[in-house]
């Protein structure tokens, strides 16, 4: 053993020779250079020697061999952190973690999902959708306060044979804190009203201030925007864009009781339409132009709690300042689940379910599984997970829904399973 490892341990440890019993080992005199160093690792415990109660200092050690003093001199609270990185691989086979190093040897964590889905659609809308879904996430941390986040995103498309796929950078943001003030800002994920007004990403920045009652205010440009608005009768059908959105809502906690409120403005609206080709029974006809609507204002309240062990109650109201095709422009969305599947409990489950009443105003971006009309809709939805083993998970989900304008029906039998890793 080399003197300056001796030394270094050994000052560690912090203790002083004096309280330890004399000549722990035989080959180890009192006057030799590195006995009260020994002397010190021997009464911590950290050092042993050999059976014949000898140190073989003039013996060279294993990797191995090292990685255990090294473990028993961190158990004492002895800071070694650049002999724990420089062994870390013989450390991990001894069952020892280290926080510390770990934080900065993990700096950029990866993880991420592979879904895969198949829905079979009926009624008024008829086909079926059979995709593969890969997420990879990358988190790295810039320092104690702030951190940043990417996704990237694969498709694949398996409803015929021309092998459809696309790759995206789909996320891309920084988040922290500014004095109390928790912060996030680029392309990141906005879901408002428990996802049944928009539930996808956006381009923008958000601050939140509390805790059991959360301020949060947001501003940015809302980047998917959902469907079209298909005139009836069906000679043209009309894009509806909006440029910004902004808003706030308070979330607080009452008990049992968890209550919600917010305003949401989509700013900038703009409507173009084209006209029908029946030539093709589609919309490739002539551009009809375009025009600007007013601003789309949304006012919202909604509630959850359990109104028994593992059975929660959820109820969200919109109301919004515009009307679209139809002569309504709010709505009410219920829902009632049980449980839930947990990724990491294998055997876990849940059952759950909504109703809906939507006007078109108050479906910008609304990502559910199960097709709906284009003027907003009404009906119902049920559905099941299940943990089939750690990290894998199936759901399957069955939507009845009605569109608000020609009464059209869109059922949806979906399902998924997904590989979280």
């Amino acid at each position: 053993m080399k003197k300056s490892l001796v030394l270094a341990m050994a000052m560690a440890l912090g203790v002083t020779a004096s309280a330890y019993a004399a000549n722990p080992f035989s080959d180890v005199p009192a006057g030799h250079w590195a006995y009260d160093s020994i002397n010190k690792l021997a009464a911590a415990g950290v050092i042993e020697g050999y059976g014949d109660a000898t140190f073989g200092g003039d013996k060279l050690m294993t990797r191995y061999e090292m990685a255990q003093i090294v473990a028993k001199a961190m158990a004492k609270g002895a800071n070694v952190d650049k002999l724990a990185a420089e062994f870390a691989d013989e450390l991990d086979n001894l069952g020892v973690r280290v926080a510390n190093l770990e934080k900065k040897a993990d700096n950029v964590k990866i993880t991420g999902n592979i879904r895969y889905s198949y829905a079979e659609k009926d009624g008024d809308i008829d086909g079926f959708s059979n995709k593969l879904r890969s997420r990879i996430w990358v988190k790295g941390q810039v320092n104690d306060d702030w951190s940043y986040t990417g996704m990237l995103e694969n498709n694949q498309d398996f409803t015929d044979n021309d092998g459809e796929e696309d790759t995206k950078f789909q996320r891309a943001y920084v988040n922290g804190k500014l004095g109390g003030v928790a912060v996030e800002a680029g392309r990141s994920q906005l879901t408002l009203v428990s996802g049944n007004l928009y539930d996808t990403r956006y381009d923008g920045i958000s601050a939140s201030y509390g805790k059991d009652v959360k301020v949060t205010g947001f501003y940015g440009k809302p980047t998917n925007q959902g469907k079209a608005v298909q005139v009836y009768p069906k000679f043209m059908k009309t894009e509806l864009e909006y440029d910004n959105v902004y808003g706030a809502k308070v979330d607080a906690k009452f008990g049992v009781v968890a209550a919600t409120a917010g305003y949401t403005v989509f700013k900038d609206a703009t409507s173009s339409a084209s006209a029908y080709n029946p030539a093709k029974g589609d919309y490739s006809g002539a551009s009809l132009g375009s025009f600007a609507l007013d601003d789309n204002k949304i006012w919202n309240a909604g509630v959850a709690f359990d109104v028994a062990k593992d059975l929660r109650l959820t109820a969200d109201y919109m109301k919004s300042s515009e009307e679209y095709v139809t002569k309504d422009d709010d709505a009410i969305v219920v829902g009632l689940s049980y449980a839930g599947a947990k990724a990491a409990k294998v055997g876990s489950f849940g059952v759950y379910g909504k109703y809906y009443d939507q006007a078109r105003s108050t479906v910008v971006a609304h990502t559910m599984n199960g097709e709906y009309g284009t003027h907003g809709f009404k009906g119902y939805m049920v559905g099941a997970n299940y943990t089939f083993a750690k990290n894998i998970v199936g759901a399957v989900e069955y939507y009845d829904l009605e569109d608000k304008l020609d009464n059209s029906d869109a059922k949806t039998l979906w399902s998924q399973l997904v590989l979280t890793f």
